[in-house]
């Protein structure tokens, strides 16, 4: 493929919407997800039936559609009829499909679910789903350029190249509210005027933080094997914003398909030269390496991370400095998360007012979360802040599988908080779930029915982010595992009102004094369950029998 000037790439744009369509596309979800579910028989089946009747057909595999309870999804659509999904097809049902549906036009309801468009809205709605992050997952081939830049890809970069400053983008961020997606909540355009002000002219990173170490959680894994191309256009944004000509993903090792993805549409968008030197004939040079993260939880820490890149041990240390100002190397970088980079473009597309009118006070856009536990369908949902947890877990994910009352739902993962069914009717932002004691996070949503007892919960919650401290400071080394001990005592029968006491007084000193947020937040599991479920505390000590 030649380098592209930015004439060329709307050519080639052009080029990709006019090219003849076949009679019907059939798209198989090949991602980790589907891979597991058995998806690969499932594509097989379809290429030799396809083959055996020589239909007017196209084959695509795609990444996550959402829906991942129902894997393996295949999507097929004729002619200009709407596209119609299935769900936990195996190979006998796809050649099902294909001979009655993509042969005669009739589709097969046995397997029917749902479809991407079914779920989502548009205006945003409170209630469901609204896709910008997930915009192309389980709709194009990851690991096709072409797939990409027929969907506006590298349109925002180009538009910033050729006709934006810096300060621009910058102005339009802030206009959106967006905030980092990756946990801690700070604003974008913030982080991104910090770096860009910080020793002009020296040696800037900008750095993907896909470490997704969250029990259940696999956001930013589905968007990494979905849709490559839109966080590698965020980045290079961010580059070119901040003064930078060196990117660095970091991506867990266990996330072998996402890695694989990401480097090939490196490779795909340097053969392009919308990566590497002169940049769409803009002078601007940045490049993108992929460094292997080991799976330590702590690495998701920005400063850990940089750390673990620079071939240390991923400890995190203290601030002042910020990375912002002496990072990677000791230079200024700047850390986003997967899903804040794949905001990037459509932000820069549509406006950031557009983004901004999304939303609910200072918690702007949408949020993706990975819903898992006790629902009907679990999976992947995109809702646009302000959504009710009822909304999500009741409406979207269909409730409990056994129809028992929903007893609590769990965000934020290991350092998030229970939040009682008493409280699902809560809107989902920044600031509610902090008042409830739990946090945002990444984006892990568990959801617990009465079966389940919130002190084993916590204790579970605890037990990890205890054998994932890096061990660096004494609150967060010391405090986890004497909690630990008294909580076990108490799940023993054994545990007192004084052990309840010692409890909470451990939970503030690691609150106040860890170094990092996983010290910080590890109590949150703990301290939730003792306000919205005491009397299940209360049932094991020795005092109440």
């Amino acid at each position: 493929m030649p380098k592209f000037t930015p004439a060329e790439l709307d050519a080639h744009r052009a080029k990709l919407a006019a090219a003849p369509r076949k009679r019907a596309i059939i798209k198989v979800g090949l991602n980790t997800c589907g891979d597991a579910a058995g998806a690969l028989p499932v594509y097989q089946a379809a290429k030799e039936a396809l083959q055996a009747s020589g239909l007017d057909a196209q084959l695509v595999r795609t990444g996550c559609a959402g829906m991942c309870g129902l894997e393996p999804l295949v999507e097929v659509q004729v002619g200009s009829d709407p596209a119609v999904m299935y769900g936990r097809v195996n190979a006998e049902a796809m050649r099902e499909i294909v001979a009655q549906h993509v042969g005669q036009g009739k589709a097969v309801d046995a397997y029917r679910v749902p479809s991407i468009a079914d779920m989502c809205c548009e205006p945003p709605t409170p209630g469901k789903q609204y896709r910008i992050v997930l915009r192309n997952c389980g709709v194009i081939d990851p690991e096709s350029l072409d797939d990409y830049i027929a969907r506006d890809g590298y349109q925002a970069l180009k538009q910033v190249l050729t006709q934006m400053t810096p300060e621009q983008v910058i102005a339009e961020l802030e206009a959106s509210g967006l905030r980092g997606r990756g946990g801690a909540g700070f604003p974008t355009f913030l982080k991104w005027k910090i770096t860009r002000a910080s020793r002009p002219g020296e040696q800037k990173y900008i750095i993907c933080n896909g470490d997704e170490g969250d029990p259940g959680a696999y956001m930013d894994r589905s968007v990494l094997e979905g849709d490559p191309h839109s966080v590698i256009e965020g980045m290079i944004i961010g580059g070119w914003v901040i003064g930078a000509s060196k990117g660095i993903f970091y991506i867990r090792a266990e996330y072998p398909l996402a890695v694989e993805r990401i480097e090939k549409a490196i490779r795909q968008a340097r053969a392009a030269g919308l990566l590497g030197s002169n940049i769409l004939g803009s002078g601007f040079d940045f490049d993108l390496e992929v460094r292997l993260g080991a799976g330590a939880f702590v690495c998701g820490e920005e400063t850990a991370l940089m750390a673990s890149i620079e071939g240390k041990r991923g400890t995190p240390w203290p601030r002042p400095p910020y990375p912002a100002q002496k990072g990677l190397w000791g230079q200024p970088s700047m850390i986003n998360n997967v899903e804040t980079f794949a905001n990037i473009p459509p932000i820069i597309l549509r406006g950031g007012a557009w983004f901004g009118a999304i939303g609910i006070g200072r918690s702007k856009g949408t949020k993706v979360f990975a819903v898992t536990g006790k629902v009907k369908v679990s999976g992947l949902v995109e809702i646009p802040m302000g959504t009710t947890l009822r909304q999500v877990v009741e409406g979207i994910c269909g409730g409990t599988p056994s129809g028992k009352p929903v007893k609590a739902v769990q965000t934020g993962g290991p350092s998030g908080g229970l939040i009682p069914a008493s409280l699902l009717d809560t809107p989902i932002s920044y600031e509610e779930l902090a008042k409830l004691g739990s946090i945002m996070g990444s984006g892990g949503m568990i959801v617990m029915d009465e079966t389940d007892n919130t002190v084993e919960l916590s204790r579970f919650y605890l037990d990890f982010s205890v054998d994932e401290s890096c061990g660096k400071c004494a609150p967060c080394r010391i405090g986890g595992t004497q909690m630990l001990r008294v909580i076990d005592r108490v799940l023993a029968g054994k545990g007192t009102k004084q052990d309840i006491a010692t409890i909470k007084r451990i939970a503030l000193t690691m609150q106040r004094g860890s170094l990092c947020a996983l010290g910080q937040t590890t109590p949150n599991p703990v301290l939730s369950s003792l306000k919205y479920f005491e009397h299940e505390w209360n049932e094991r000590l020795v005092a109440s029998k």
